[in-house]
């Protein structure tokens, strides 16, 4: 098909077809800045856990908060929010605070999505009102013909047809782009989410038991031992004469 041909089939599809062009275009920036929002995710994480985990094994707990506040990835904000959360005695569980963390940084991750969903359910059936509002016009075409004098048969409708069925073709076409880029990227979320689960638990962990490897075992004093008996032997007494 050539561009000319592509633009008449456009223009013969008029409101309809501009709706499924939009919704194309929408469904493709979608998945271009998810694409972007979530290139490295998980190997940006992986880096910076176990950097972290290093300097909590060694009891460096300031050094481990260190890397988490200079981390521009963003999953760092996990990190950030379970070292805040083990300098308060007071309110929530840190395993609490990293869960409710890594659940908003899931919901960032999947933001925009719906979009694809809406795009993938909807079009079809726009691409199919375009159809039916074609055919529509074609029979009353028809009558038209008939009344003008016209012969009526099939041929005046079929041209009608045909060009009406090109919405439903494009909104089965973009209705698949959206779909697909859609369970592309709930896949993708689906491992991030598990991996992101597994680095805050070791974090947690770590972060845990970091006081502990961190203080150093007190020097014992040695224990003095008990003086050791001296026997003093007593003259042997003058002899008498």
């Amino acid at each position: 098909m050539s561009f000319d041909e592509l633009m008449h089939y456009i223009r013969l599809g008029g409101l309809t077809m501009a709706v499924i062009l939009l919704a194309s275009v929408l469904a493709l920036g979608v998945g271009i800045e998810r694409l972007l929002t979530l290139w490295g995710v998980g190997s940006k994480a992986r880096e910076l856990g176990q950097t972290i985990a290093r300097h909590l094994l060694r009891g460096d707990v300031p050094a481990a908060r260190s890397a988490a506040e200079r981390a521009t990835t963003m999953s760092a904000d996990l990190f950030r929010a379970g070292f805040e959360r083990a300098q308060k005695t007071t309110g929530a569980p840190l395993e609490a605070a990293v869960d409710r963390e890594r659940i908003q940084l899931a919901l960032k991750m999947k933001r925009g999505l719906w979009i694809l969903g809406t795009i993938g359910a909807t079009t079809p059936f726009v691409g199919l009102f375009g159809t039916v509002a074609g055919i529509m016009k074609s029979f009353r075409d028809l009558g038209v013909d008939v009344e003008q004098g016209g012969s009526g048969g099939s041929a005046a409708v079929m041209i009608g047809i045909s060009e009406a069925l090109v919405a439903t073709a494009a909104g089965i076409v973009v209705a698949v782009e959206a779909v697909v880029l859609f369970n592309i990227f709930q896949a993708r979320l689906g491992r991030l989410n598990v991996e992101l689960k597994l680095i805050a638990e070791e974090f947690v962990e770590l972060l845990r038991e970091a006081p502990r490897q961190g203080t150093p075992s007190p020097e014992v004093a040695p224990v003095p031992s008990p003086p050791s008996a001296v026997t003093t032997a007593s003259p042997a007494p003058a002899g008498g004469a």
